[in-house]
């Protein structure tokens, strides 16, 4: 028998993904964090986004939170892989912060 540590991230008493290990999970609850922050003051803008969009707009901005921060800083677009610009950020590859390969998604947004 073997015995296997989840760590598993939870919101408003959802269960979001679980992780293999304790760097993971915090990583991710600290985007999720992010993404709520980012969703608040999107609310906040001129444009006025369906409710949906705003949450995916948030989650967005939250996962690509280093590329945001470089953009803000410099006023100019990272460098990056072209096939990296191509592909959905839902099949782009995990950066730092978001979940690792070995991440078993409990319930899809």
């Amino acid at each position: 028998m073997t015995v296997e540590i989840k760590y598993v991230v939870v919101r408003e008493g959802e269960e979001k993904m679980s992780f293999a290990n304790k760097k993971d999970a915090d990583a991710y609850d600290k985007m999720l964090d992010l993404a709520e922050v980012l969703g608040d003051w999107l609310q906040e803008s001129p444009l006025k986004l369906e409710d949906d969009q705003n949450e995916a707009l948030a989650m967005w901005l939250a996962e690509q939170r280093d590329a945001l921060s470089a953009i803000i800083k410099t006023g100019k677009l990272p460098e990056s892989d072209t096939s990296e610009k191509a592909a959905p950020a839902s099949r782009k590859k995990a950066s730092a912060d978001a979940p690792s390969a070995d991440v078993k998604p409990i319930k899809a947004a």
